[in-house]
This record gives C-alpha cells, sequence and structure tokens, in this order.
C-alpha cells in the first residue's frame, strides 16, 4: 500500500489545535488525513464527555485517525475497541502516543515516558492490536535525552509486538521543540523494521517535504506546527510531490480570509468557546504589519465581531504599510 497506510500527507495530532476547524480548512487545501486532538484514553473511561467531544467529526470529513495517550494496557485496549465500535467506518486508525514530551503528560508516565519503557510500550500495543480490528500505529521520538537514540530499536521492538506502522519524530524528548529535527533518524528506522514509517518534524513548505522523502525514504510526511495558521501548507506539499512549482506564499489578503473563515467555522461547532481561536488568530497574523499590537487585543476577543474588528484594523494597516512603502 503507498503511503502510510495508504496516505502520503498527514495532519499530526495536536491538543488543542486540530479541532474541526483546522481540520476542515488542511482537507480543503491537500490533506489525506487529518488527527484530532490526541485523545485521553483514561478520561473516555471515565466517560468524559469532554475527552468525547473531541471525537466529532467535522462536516464533510469521511475518515479521521484518532490518537490515543496513556500508559495502562487494559485502559488503552478497552478504549480502543469502544472508539472502534462508537466511529465504526469514519474511524482510519488509531495511534498511540508515545511522543509527547509534555512535563503534565510525561509526568504521569504517558507520551515519551514510554521511551524510558519499551517493554510497556510493546505491551500496550499487544493489547490494542488484540482489541481492535483496525490498523494500530505509534508516534514517538529519537529518544528521550540527548546522545541516547532508542528510536531504531523501539520500532523494532513494537514491529515485534505487532504495530502497523510507526510515525518518528526527529528529536528527543529533552529537546521539546528546540533545535532542529534530525531526519537520518528517520531513515535508521526507515531501516531497522518493515511496516510503514512516517516522517515527523520541521516540515514547513513542499521543498521540506520532497528533502524529507528522498533523505530518509520514509513512506508519508507528517505536518504539525508547520500547518498552525498555516493550512496553505498542504497544498504547497501536495504540488511539490507531484514534481510541479509551488504556489505562491498566501497574501495578507489570504491571511485575514482564512482566519475569518476559520473563526467562523469555530462559532459554528464550538459556540461561546470561539475563545479558542485567539491562538490560531495569532498564527495567522504573525508577521504582519501590526501584529504585535493586535496581539494584546487577540487576548481579549470574546466573539466573531471582536475578532472581526483586529482583523479589519490589521487589514487597514497592512493596506497603509504597502501604501507607504
Amino acid at each position: 500500500m503507498d503511503g502510510f497506510l495508504g496516505y502520503k500527507v498527514i495532519l499530526a495530532p495536536m491538543a488543542g489545535v486540530t479541532d474541526v476547524a483546522l481540520r476542515t480548512l488542511c482537507r480543503e487545501q491537500g490533506a489525506d488525513m487529518c488527527f484530532t486532538e490526541m485523545v485521553s484514553a483514561k478520561g473516555l473511561s471515565f466517560a468524559n464527555e469532554k475527552t468525547r467531544h473531541l471525537l466529532a467529526l467535522a462536516e464533510g470529513e469521511d475518515k479521521v485517525a484518532v490518537q490515543l495517550f496513556g500508559h495502562e494496557p487494559a485502559v488503552m485496549a478497552s478504549q480502543a475497541a469502544w472508539i472502534e465500535q462508537e466511529m465504526g467506518d469514519s474511524l482510519a486508525y488509531l495511534d498511540i502516543n508515545m511522543g509527547c514530551p509534555a512535563r503534565k503528560i510525561v509526568t504521569k508516565g504517558d507520551g515519551s515516558a514510554l521511551m524510558k519503557t519499551p517493554h510497556l510500550a510493546a505491551e500496550i500495543v499487544s493489547a490494542v492490536k488484540g482489541a481492535v480490528d483496525h490498523p494500530v500505529t505509534a508516534k514517538f521520538r529519537r529518544g528521550w535525552g540527548p546522545e541516547e537514540e532508542t528510536a531504531p530499536e523501539f520500532a523494532r521492538r513494537l514491529e515485534q509486538a505487532g504495530v502497523d506502522g510507526v510515525t518518528v519524530h526527529g528529536r528527543f524528548a529533552l529537546q521539546m521543540y528546540h533545535g532542529n529535527a534530525d531526519w537520518d533518524c528517520i531513515r535508521r528506522v526507515k531501516e531497522a523494521v518493515s511496516v510503514s514509517v512516517c516522517g515527523n518534524g520541521d516540515i514547513r513548505s513542499g521543498a521540506d517535504a520532497v528533502a524529507m522523502l528522498q533523505q530518509t525514504d520514509c513512506d508519508a510526511v507528517m505536518i504539525a506546527r508547520g500547518a498552525e495558521g498555516n493550512p496553505w501548507l498542504f497544498s504547497q506539499v501536495k504540488t511539490a510531490l507531484a514534481g510541479n512549482p509551488e504556489p505562491r506564499k498566501p497574501s495578507v489578503e489570504d491571511r485575514i480570509a482564512m482566519a475569518r473563515r476559520h473563526a467562523r467555522l469555530l462559532q459554528q461547532r464550538e459556540g461561546r468557546n470561539i475563545v479558542r481561536m485567539r491562538k490560531h488568530a495569532m498564527w495567522y497574523v504573525a508577521g504582519l504589519p501590526g501584529a504585535a499590537a493586535a496581539r494584546g487585543r487577540l487576548n481579549y476577543c470574546t466573539s466573531l465581531a471582536d475578532f472581526d474588528a483586529v482583523f479589519d484594523e490589521l487589514l487597514e494597516e497592512a493596506h497603509r504599510h504597502e501604501a507607504d512603502a
């Protein structure tokens, strides 16, 4: 099967980011598959409605991938089975989070902390595989700490446990998101296993995606922070992978128009929770004339009208800047 379980360009799971609005926009721009925000297995086991809400599909979204995090094999397996039963054909595949470096995640033994206990990581994969019919994958990092690259060996262990594919982020957990991702690590994992390998880390352009695929021989690319405020990245990547010149970068008008659309999609699905748009808005307007001052105002936006007022001001500022240039 070409790509990673049939998908070549994938939007990564990001807590508080990959909501229905962003997924809608990224799919429109060419993403082959999108993840929901990562989901707590423990939260699901408590019948947490806030957690279950994360599984909602965007309008027109026929399939979505879901990433679970946790460290208890039985809980992970039971909740994976519940997700499969609940979502049916709309579930593309299940991923196990073994790469999140956030302190509140790893202190509980979840996320990248599992790289320190590979036997437990393999046990989780085996338990989840035994509970569901859908493919099961895992996402992890280069290793826990600097000079301790364990990803190839870790991948082999997960393959022996039955994993259907792995995604590798080329940073150590302790690096968080600092420094550069080591793509050669992705290549070493690809050489170590026979299952599909997806590469992740530092894809900011179509050229980056092409370079990662050529350098690592991975089967697909996963885009995370590069998509924040920039759904167009998927169009750039798909065009570059087809061997064509990348589309022009979005204009100021394009960026403001997309931000407005994102806000409206959020309002339709989230209602008063449109305050979640604050961080998205800051990503859309980063680098625009007047953006520094606008960030303060965006922090107080509580309605669609509030966001529109700031976007109007930024558009006017950009036009004044162009006139003076």
